[in-house]
């Protein structure tokens, strides 16, 4: 059964920041929410909690999973940024995009795409989040729970979210926020010219930044 805890969506009280930091650091998995959908997430640097995430989300070894990290800074030491990517991902976050980029040393082969050596990363634009990261260090996996991206009409209250994930989970983080319900964007940047691979929250951005984008 997972620990429940309530963080302020402005404030989130550190100590029990630091408490979920700790048993991040240990191993636990966790359901928190993000800007865009909740997410099932864990330390990008401890493997046992990364191949729990794969279990939970069926998500086989040869498929990637985006983390989350706070800032331009802090994707420079996990992915290789051309000139021409740091300028558009430097006006896009922190937002609802996923940047798909060329993956380095730093980021674990069970994380990354096998194939591609790329990684998809982001920067939210969430308070809770932003405080977990900078608690922790270093970033974290993000990959949307397998209810929280369902349809307008079949929404769920955090109650039932919660109760269908409590026992895969060690952490639920109640943001006391709506839930989400809008992928991010996901933007390939390993090329000169982006890629769009999926429109989805802050599209309407994007669009009038990127038009030679191509949906692939």
């Amino acid at each position: 059964m997972a620990t429940v805890y309530e963080l302020h969506p402005e404030t989130p009280q550190m100590r029990r920041v630091e408490m979920i930091r700790d048993a991040l650091r240990n191993g636990a998995v966790m359901l928190y929410p993000t800007d865009t959908v909740y997410a099932i997430g864990c330390d990008l640097n401890v493997r046992s909690a990364v191949e729990r995430v794969r279990k939970i989300k069926q998500i086989s070894s040869d498929k990637p999973l985006t983390f989350l990290c706070s800032s331009l800074s802090s994707i420079s030491e996990y992915a290789h940024v051309s000139d021409s990517a740091y300028r558009l991902i430097r006006r896009l976050i922190p937002g609802p995009y996923t940047f798909i980029l060329p993956a380095t040393k730093l980021v674990p082969r069970l994380v990354m795409s096998p194939r591609r050596k790329t990684t998809g990363i982001r920067v939210p634009d969430h308070v809770v989040c932003q405080a977990l990261l900078q608690a922790l260090g270093n970033p974290i996996v993000s990959t949307s729970a397998p209810t929280a991206a369902q349809l307008e009409d079949e929404r769920i209250s955090h109650a039932e979210l919660f109760d269908q994930l409590d026992r895969m989970v060690d952490i639920i983080i109640d943001g006391e926020l709506p839930i989400g319900y809008q992928v991010s964007t996901i933007l390939d940047l390993t090329e000169d010219e982006p890629t769009v691979i999926r429109k989805g929250l802050g599209w309407d951005a994007v669009a009038d930044w990127v038009p030679e984008a191509e949906m692939r």
